[in-house]
């Protein structure tokens, strides 16, 4: 029988399963062929193909493959524990973005426990099982199966008709869906992270599990760069360094809605100004809409049935109103401000809009997840066949931002769920403009078929940080629903009114959730341009402070921001706090500075570039603040520290 496999014809015995195929294409290493994707459906390599059948093997370098790897080793970690804790109740195991969990009910660990439990499973990983996959006749036989764990009988009572299986590895069996690894070897490498509680099912209202971290890889050098990966995390974590340097805090009044101080102000408003400053450049016009509106309007859009348990609502004069989420529907009443013809698209209308959402306490991190932050929101409309040309334009647009800051990305297609509004014809030409677009656009991407939003398809964009982390910020959606539901017409070149096709766009995302992101990228080392600390004059003596101050005064006058620390403290220790404040460029002022009208540089990365003239020192700073640049013209230059 012929399969294919990304579009290379392979030939097979009748009856040979996804292992044989990856051992004919010799792709049998620990990373390679950790599961597949048959005609659509991620399935385990036991499964048998047949004649035409379309397959991907997965590796562990894809998302897929990752998560197959990690759900696998989720059940390992769960087979270890049982045999070191026997009464200790599984709960649910799922993978996450960096490795997994397992949830454990009448669990009582600690992190001196985990060595034993390492050690366990490297004993389960030497036995080498093959998962097992066995699918209950019907949901009375799962639940005989699992009777004695009354947290699978409530997930197996709550499954809709259909398939229930489980896997088998060794001696130990559980509840899921799979697919899992083809045989348990091809994990390398495996680390017990952290443990934690949690509420069954997240609900506080139900009791606290044991909940415990881990991650595997398939060799020991990943699982090394993770842990190396993980330590420089802790030390560019924003939720430190943003206090530290006076950026941000957060109040007991106020639970997850951010206070932004003077010096978070002034890289706020940076980030502002020049978004501003790309939107004017790319032909977008800005508004503003209220910050509460009546239920009637989220009626409208579907969010007061959908989603108002994460919605802040309040009564006035005996009628409901709602903190907006979401931008998009004030959006929509300024477009029915006025009659549109087909000659103002497409029409780019942004907002810098202040949202509200319910998040649950525990689901609360820092700057990135809050209840209270803003969105650079956009909403294009335009017709049907300038999809193509709005979305290049969006990607060039996101491409100039984020290469600004230094930050690579990846790009990922989400096409039509089964669950979904419009035409298939309407979805058809959504799809094929955006597909088009991505092809056109020469950068890579990912398709992920069914990952749409209801109301249409979109790209998401994944920012990668300075140590390889990826964060999901940009997307640009298509919208087949509001412009339904609003009635937005325009008026065409035969004088029909039509519906417009519209555009979600948003490209830092949450304006907080990217502050706190450019934090970790810079571990607080901002490019000068970016600051809150660009200078820092340093007085050696209170008779040089009277120039101290005349130097800080030709700095301001050129926009920049300048500190003169006069305090009754030795140099080397004003260098110290500067430092600590990753203040970019500390002047030093003493009696051969104030004789030469001069004065002595120093980089925060404690380079000491010695005696300069101001002006030398000015012109530079202020090529380097123009171009926006990353790193400083100093930083090539050579001299002894």
């Amino acid at each position: 029988m012929h399969i294919f496999v990304n579009d290379q014809k392979i030939e097979l015995s009748e009856g040979a399963t996804g292992k044989e195929l990856a051992e004919k294409m010799n792709l049998n290493a620990p990373n390679q062929s950790l599961g597949m994707e048959l005609n659509g459906k991620s399935m385990d390599l036991r499964t048998p193909l047949t004649e035409g059948d379309k397959v991907h093997l997965w590796s562990f370098e894809e998302s897929e493959g990752k998560e197959i790897f990690w759900h696998t080793s989720a059940h390992v970690l769960a087979q270890a524990i049982l045999r070191l804790f026997p009464n200790a109740k599984p709960t649910i195991g799922p993978p996450i973005e960096n490795g997994f969990y397992y949830d454990f009910a009448d669990l009582e660990i600690s992190e001196h426990d985990f060595e034993k439990i390492e050690k366990e499973i490297e004993k389960i990983i030497k036995e080498n099982y093959k998962p097992e996959r066995s699918e209950f006749k019907n949901k009375q036989e799962a639940l005989k199966a699992f009777s004695s764990n009354k947290y699978k009988v409530e997930l197996i009572n709550g499954f809709d008709e259909g398939t229930i299986s489980a896997y088998k590895q060794g001696e130990f069996i559980d509840l899921c869906r799979g697919p899992h690894l083809p045989n348990l070897g091809k994990i390398k490498a495996f680390k017990v992270l952290k443990t934690s509680g949690a509420y069954w099912k997240g609900d506080q209202n139900n009791e606290m599990l044991t909940r415990i971290y881990g991650i595997s890889f398939p060799d020991r050098k990943s699982l090394k760069e993770y842990l190396q990966m993980v330590e420089e995390a802790k030390k560019r974590d924003h939720k430190v360094l943003g206090p530290k340097l006076d950026l941000f805090s957060f109040k007991e009044e106020a639970p997850g809605m951010p206070f932004i101080h003077h010096h978070g102000m002034l890289v706020w408003n940076k980030l502002i100004d020049y978004l501003r400053s790309c939107l004017l450049e790319a032909n977008y016009i800005e508004i503003k809409t209220p910050t509460m509106m009546t239920k009637e309007l989220w009626e409208k859009s579907g969010h007061w049935s959908h989603y108002r348990e994460n919605m802040y609502t309040s009564q006035i004069e005996e009628r409901d109103f709602a903190i907006k989420p979401m931008n998009c529907p004030g959006g929509m009443l300024y477009y029915k401000s006025n009659t549109h013809s087909y000659r103002e698209f497409p029409l780019r209308v942004a907002e810098i809009g202040h949202v509200h959402r319910y998040e649950p306490s525990g689901a609360l991190n820092g700057l990135f997840r809050v209840r209270s932050f803003h969105q650079d929101d956009a909403h294009v409309f335009m017709r049907g066949d300038m999809i193509r040309d709005e979305i290049l334009s969006i990607l060039r647009l996101a491409d100039k931002i984020y290469m600004t800051f230094g930050l690579s990305y990846k790009l990922e297609l989400s096409t039509r769920p089964e669950k979904s509004m419009g035409t298939d014809e309407d979805w058809e030409i959504a799809t094929n403009g955006l597909k088009s677009a991505l092809d056109d656009s020469g950068h890579s991407y990912k398709i992920n078929e069914g990952d749409g939003a209801f109301y249409g398809p979109k790209i998401d964009i994944h920012i990668r940080d300075a140590i390889g982390r990826f964060w999901q910020c940009g997307t640009i959606q298509l919208d087949l629903s509001l412009p339904e539901k609003f009635e937005l017409e325009y008026v065409d070149a035969d004088g029909e009114h039509k519906r417009p096709v519209m555009i979600h766009r948003a490209l830092f995302g949450s304006i907080e959730r990217f502050f706190g992101i450019l934090i970790e990228h810079f571990s607080g080392k901002f490019p000068f341009w970016l600051s809150p600390y660009q200078v820092t004059i340093l007085p050696v003596a209170d008779r040089h402070c009277e120039y101290a101050y005349e130097v800080k005064e030709q700095i301001q006058k050129e926009g920049f921001i300048c500190t003169v620390d006069d305090a009754n403290e030795s140099i080397s220790k004003k260098v110290r706090n500067a430092q600590l404040l990753k203040t970019n460029y500390i002047l030093t002022v003493g009696d051969k500075e104030l004789e030469n009208k001069t004065i002595a540089l120093r980089t925060r990365d404690n380079v000491v570039h010695g005696e300069m003239a101001t002006l030398e020192f000015l012109n530079r700073i202020k090529e380097e603040y123009a171009n926006k640049e990353l790193m400083s013209p100093f930083s090539m230059s050579t001299s002894s520290t």
